[in-house]
């Protein structure tokens, strides 16, 4: 156990030294998609009721703070009150599940802070919820998430069990993984009280925040798989290897359209290393040439006000996908439909950065940087236009 612990210790200082957080990481590549002077003014078609604005802080856990603000959505199309949920819930249940394919693949898959939209859902019906008030994930002496330390504990931890030398696991080593997790995000209650009555996780989940995992859907679009089938999302996040609806890049948009004027939310992965993608601004839109062809002039004020649009075709998409020019970076919520200045249709999106952009925690996308940067979206089945869920048999 010694010499374990030992190895646990010395990957975890190495990891330590050189690491920086996929979320720190990301936000410092954007820093220069920015433009001083933006002057962009959206008016809104369609709104959906969202709550506050969080930052997930230092922990690449986009994909729950999105997903977890769109159940919160949800809540508030099914006439309920709306709750603020634990987003460190399901990322702790998602650590533990992972580790188990982790070590089943002998490390073949990515062991990191990431997850996707589906892996809300999955970890929602199988171990329902918790409030935040009763689940913070907050039990190493921070206010702000930080998993600088946290992922390389468990990665430091794990490493050992997956070696070609490894014949046998002792039967506890889940058991003692599942305790590293919970010294740092909390011990889940087994029972709770929440506004005068007894809750369990599941139970919390089926009565109070009572949505079904089953009416959940993703969708993608991809060349390589035939439309209207399921095929499996190949991103290096999906280490459940869940599968998607894929139909055409049109649909996209259509999907998309269809459910915010309808009333229903979307969860959207996407690129947001994109030069056509500022934060600080809140505009993400597709360049109308190759930046590096760009004037100084031009480069300068690409985000000052409304400008000229690139195309998006499918076969574009593909190519940007397949060339590692469109990633699976982060995870964010749509919430509505505006038009800019000259009637330009945008979606509004909620981002889990904090509010300090120009926007106040928002960020609006047109409809080409959607069809060309989607790695995928999750909605509620009622939500796609009844035309696409026949195809899909849906």
């Amino acid at each position: 156990m010694k010499h374990i612990f030992s190895i646990i210790c010395l990957v975890a200082f190495s990891f330590l030294s050189t690491h920086m957080t996929a979320q720190d990481d990301l936000i410092n590549k954007i820093k220069g998609n920015q433009s001083a002077t933006s002057k962009f003014t959206f008016t809104k078609v369609h709104d959906i009721e969202a709550t506050s604005i969080k930052d997930q802080g230092s922990s690449g856990t986009c994909w729950s703070y999105s997903t977890v603000s769109f159940l919160e959505s949800e809540m508030v199309r099914m006439g309920k009150k709306p709750i603020d949920l634990a987003e460190m819930f399901i990322v702790r249940n998602q650590y533990i599940d992972k580790a188990e394919n982790y070590v089943r693949m002998h490390g073949g898959l990515l062991y990191g802070q990431g997850g996707a939209a589906h892996d809300v859902i999955n970890m929602y019906g199988k171990y329902g919820m918790l409030p935040q008030s009763v689940y913070n994930g907050l039990n190493y002496g921070t206010t702000r998430n930080n998993f600088n330390e946290l992922e390389a504990v468990l990665k430091g931890f794990l490493t050992p069990l997956i070696g070609d030398d490894v014949k046998m696991l002792t039967p506890v080593w889940k058991t003692a993984f599942t305790r590293i997790v919970d010294t740092y995000l909390g011990e889940v209650p087994a029972k709770f009280m929440y506004e005068g009555k007894e809750y369990t996780p599941k139970t919390f989940a089926d009565q109070v925040v009572g949505l079904k995992a089953e009416d959940y859907v993703e969708l993608s679009s991809f060349n390589t798989s035939p439309f209207y089938t399921k095929t499996t999302l190949m991103v290096p996040d999906n280490w459940s290897y869940d599968q998607v609806y894929n139909v055409p890049m049109n649909d996209l948009t259509a999907i998309v359209d269809n459910a915010v004027k309808n009333g229903y939310s979307v969860t959207w992965g996407t690129d947001v290393s994109d030069r056509g993608f500022s934060w600080k601004n809140g505009v993400a839109y597709n360049l109308p040439m190759e930046f590096e062809t760009m004037t100084e002039e031009q480069k300068a004020n690409i985000f000052a006000g409304p400008q000229p649009e690139g195309a998006a075709t499918q076969e574009e998409r593909q190519k940007m996908f397949d060339n590692y020019l469109t990633t699976d970076d982060h995870g964010m919520q749509i919430t509505g439909l505006y038009t800019d200045q000259n009637g330009k249709e945008y979606y509004k999106v909620k981002n889990s950065w904090g509010v300090k952009n120009d926007q106040e925690g928002y960020l609006y996308v047109t409809k080409n940087f959607l069809k060309l940067k989607t790695t995928a979206l999750l909605l509620h089945k009622d939500g796609i236009p009844k035309d696409i869920r026949t195809k899909c048999k849906i």
